[in-house]
């Protein structure tokens, strides 16, 4: 078959999707750029919010439109939230919750592989391309569900209780990526702090494990939870020797201690500062990112003012902003003194402000530096013979470069100078193309003046 792979939402959908790409080529199917092309058009849906939901079920609809011979599948958490409506949708022929998708692949394959008359040449078990875009960094979802009880979340009904991969069962799929050419491994979850609980194990233990058993050579964790980090937790940056990436996502929501607790978050803002403090202390030229939610039920404008001063002087690098949707299933929709729309609307403006602000300041401090940026793939070709190339240092900074155009820096680690701030947004950066580092099975070619790793187009 050939079958194309889409999502919303987090990342661990994006995770999710990966391990079925995989699981598709492993039994010689074909994943594909395009629905166009497809004949099995997977979707995983996102249902955190009311208008994630309608996207979710908008962009199924235009998956069928765009290739009405296609099968569409309708997997994740919009699926577990209205399965009958998700049945309705024209197109879709298979609906997939949450709790059976470590079995979608057999599914799909149950339900259509006899479906599908295969053209000639059409498997491909080994073949790059069956994984469109850059092998660069790979999400790789170690656990699902929560056992948190946030009150505007409806994560914990659809994705049910914690439940942990074996840790062996990682380190074998960490290994198999790195082989394929991943230099980048981002944990997800979930509830990604509460990794192992069902199985006797922490979050700690198998962060230790993989960065002993497997030469991944940047390990990088997504969101955790600021009450799921003990102090030794920041050892592993030190036994890491620079393998496990400075930077942390620790969602804050508010900074109001009263809104803390109508959201049933587990910890105060003294709690969180001081949180903030230990890891700045242990890891080095550490980036912090966070989540803030705007309008919460009985938001007042002096708890909005004292959120704001909070996340001021937090001097986040980057902030994920959220205005308050009412989710149906959960205990914020029953809080009294919702926020106006235009009150909200005005209360992002305000918030997306100061982000701007702090992450203009907070890439300023790192002009001058040379870090070590892991390229990406071309954002624009350039006037003459030039183009820009766009990846990530290890502290989470995104960097732009301007490059020869017959230099191929996908996959590429670069020392790279960090020159200027443009807009209070960009980063532009200067690679030092004769201390490339690339995976084992690049080629080295010959240029006029150095011998360094690239392709050349």
């Amino acid at each position: 078959m050939r079958v194309y792979l889409d999502f919303l939402g987090c990342r661990l959908n994006e995770a999710e999707l990966e391990q079925w790409r995989r699981a598709f080529v492993a039994r010689g199917h074909r994943v594909v750029a395009r629905p166009e092309d497809a004949d099995v058009c997977i979707l995983n849906t996102c249902a955190v919010t009311g208008e994630a939901g309608r996207q979710s079920r908008q962009m199924a609809r235009r998956l069928h439109r765009r290739n009405p011979q296609a099968h569409i599948v309708f997997a994740g958490c919009d699926a577990d939230m209205e399965p009958e409506r998700a049945k309705a949708i024209e197109g879709v022929d298979l609906v997939i919750g949450n709790r059976e998708k470590d079995r979608l692949v057999e599914r799909v394959i149950e339900a259509f592989a006899d479906t599908v008359t295969m053209p000639a040449g059409a498997l491909f078990p080994d073949a790059a391309h069956m994984f469109p875009g850059s092998r660069t960094r790979a999400f790789v979802k170690v656990q699902d569900g929560c056992n948190n009880h946030c009150t505007f979340c409806i994560v914990t009904v659809l994705r049910g209780e914690e439940r942990s991969r074996a840790i062996g069962d990682i380190i074998a799929e960490v290994n198999a990526l790195v082989g394929m050419g991943y230099r980048e491994v981002v944990l997800t979850g979930v509830h990604l702090g509460g990794y192992g609980r069902d199985r006797g194990t922490s979050l700690f233990e198998l962060v230790r494990a993989i960065l002993r058993e497997t030469e991944i050579e940047r390990l990088r964790l997504s969101s955790l939870e600021p009450w799921d980090i003990p102090d030794q937790f920041f050892d592993l940056w030190e036994e890491g020797e620079g393998r496990l990436m400075p930077h942390l996502h620790l969602p804050l929501q508010s900074g109001c201690d009263a809104m803390l607790r109508r959201m049933g978050r587990r910890y105060t803002t003294a709690d969180y500062a001081a949180l903030v403090e230990r890891a700045r202390r242990r890891i080095p030229d550490l980036t912090l990112t966070t989540d803030i939610i705007v309008g919460f039920p009985g938001e007042t404008d002096d708890e909005f003012a004292t959120s704001l001063a909070f996340v001021e002087k937090m001097a986040f690098g980057h902030i994920h902003i959220f205005s308050y949707s009412p989710r149906e299933g959960t205990p914020a929709t029953r809080l009294p003194n919702h926020v106006p729309s235009a009150v909200k609307k005005a209360r992002s403006r305000a918030m997306h402000a100061l982000m701007r602000r702090l992450k203009a300041h907070h890439l300023a401090r790192y002009v001058g530096d040379v870090r070590p940026v892991l390229w990406e793939d071309v954002v624009a070709e350039g006037q003459g013979d030039t183009r820009t190339w766009s990846g990530l240092t290890d502290n989470y900074l995104r960097v732009y470069a301007v490059v020869p155009a017959h230099i191929d820096l996908r996959n590429a680690i670069t020392p790279t100078r960090l020159v200027r701030v443009v807009d209070g947004a960009r980063l532009l950066g200067e690679p030092d193309l004769t201390r490339a580092s690339w995976p084992r099975h690049a080629q080295v070619w010959n240029t006029s003046s150095h011998e360094i790793p690239l392709f050349v187009k």
